[in-house]
């Protein structure tokens, strides 16, 4: 599946969630993530962008813990990220790590990150606080497939498309002198 997806970083949390009340917004995720990166050894992945993931979510709405494999390919890195995703829910990690090392891949890094999702206008608008030893700040991750919704969220929560970014959160952290040199590519 193909997704439209912009960054905003910086937020002011607090602010973001009472415009997203206030609107109507349906919350629907509140989450601690333990995302594990996975590529070839060479990283041949993260080098153009794309990854494959074991995602452990720990769903505090719905009290329970879920499993998540994916990969993610960059199609397009322009005005906002084109991604194309492929996703299954998987009832056993073990399993899914042993997949991914059957094919070849490593383990590259594991990070820790809260996200809270709201679904507003057809767009899927995440507050993202990752451990702080990853990212420092917070930042909204806004995904849809139409820029015309995009632009409606962006607007709605008081930014400009211009203070919308399609980098990957490595490539901000690089800008900003905070880039693990183990981290490539996402």
């Amino acid at each position: 599946m193909q997704e439209l997806e912009t960054r905003i970083v910086d937020i002011d949390v607090e602010n973001i969630r009472n415009i997203l009340s206030s609107n109507g917004a349906e919350k629907v995720k509140v989450e601690d993530q333990i995302n594990d990166i996975y590529d070839f050894e060479d990283g041949r992945l993260l080098s153009k962008k794309g990854y494959a993931r074991i995602r452990t979510v720990n769903d505090r709405l719905n009290d329970k813990i879920v499993y998540f494999m994916t990969t993610k390919k960059m199609l397009s890195q322009e005005r906002f990220k084109v991604m194309e995703e492929n996703e299954t829910i998987i009832d056993n990690k073990k399993m899914g790590e042993g997949i991914f090392k059957s094919l070849g891949l490593v383990l590259k890094e594991s990070n820790k990150k809260y996200r809270e999702s709201y679904k507003l206008h057809d767009c899927l608008i995440e507050i993202d606080i990752n451990d702080k030893s990853f990212c420092p700040f917070p930042y909204l991750e806004i995904e849809t497939s139409s820029e015309e919704k995009l632009e409606k969220v962006v607007t709605l929560l008081g930014y400009k498309l211009d203070d919308t970014t399609s980098k990957t959160i490595y490539d901000i952290l690089a800008e900003r002198g905070l880039f693990n040199k183990n981290n490539k590519g996402i």
